[in-house]
């Protein structure tokens, strides 16, 4: 297969997973090891995180129906301790595989579910980490964030977006998800998926699809 297109999630791919920043919270305040990602996963495509995903509603609506949601589910937590957690920090190998894919001709995109909080796409808590994200955006052809667009993976029209604006195919295309609830719909599209479960892993894998070293 000749791939024209590498197109990326960004956090738990480029930035370290909010799931581990999630675990670590979690542990620090007495709760079950993935309760706050149990409490995402319950009715996925209605619940607050969709809707703040999509901006449905903001930060102080997500506050209130998260904390709502987490009672159901006998915890306490409040939406903005989840949204305090949701900036990772950069993967520096990550961005010099950006890099290198750019300097091989591959065409470079962007697919992030995102809400309309912190500072930038990337949703930083201070100034220089939203200078630091757009910096790396900066590097991609065409970026889709959810907050903006109105759709939200596994949605596949957020992926048709992409190579709609890539103008290339589904095949001609890697996608890199930490998720695999994510990755699912791009492979059914025809993409060739690569699961993120750790930077050794899928720099690997890509590095193996492309011919390439990373």
């Amino acid at each position: 297969m000749v791939f024209k297109a590498v197109i990326w999630d960004f956090g738990g791919v480029i930035t370290s997973s909010p799931f581990d920043a999630f675990n670590a919270w979690e542990a620090a305040n007495g709760l079950p090891h993935n309760a706050i990602r149990s409490i995402n996963a319950t009715n996925p495509d209605s619940n607050a995180w969709a809707r703040l995903e999509r901006s449905e509603i903001d930060g102080a609506a997500f506050d209130a129906l998260f904390a709502a949601e987490a009672a159901a589910a006998g915890h306490d937590i409040r939406g903005r301790d989840v949204l305090d957690l949701l900036s990772g920090a950069v993967r520096p190998r990550m961005v010099a595989a950006l890099d290198a894919c750019r300097a091989a001709g591959l065409q470079l995109g962007c697919i992030t579910n995102n809400a309309p909080v912190g500072q930038g796409a990337g949703m930083a808590r201070d100034a220089a980490g939203s200078e630091q994200v757009a910096a790396i955006l900066a590097r991609f052809d065409h970026v889709i964030e959810s907050s903006k667009a109105g759709v939200r993976k596994p949605d596949p029209r957020i992926y048709m977006m992409m190579t709609d604006a890539l103008a290339v195919a589904p095949a001609a295309c890697v996608y890199l998800d930490d998720l695999g609830i994510n990755c699912k719909p791009a492979a059914a599209l025809g993409m060739t998926a690569i699961k993120v479960s750790s930077e050794d892993q899928a720099l690997a894998e890509l590095g193996r699809l492309l011919g390439m070293n990373f």
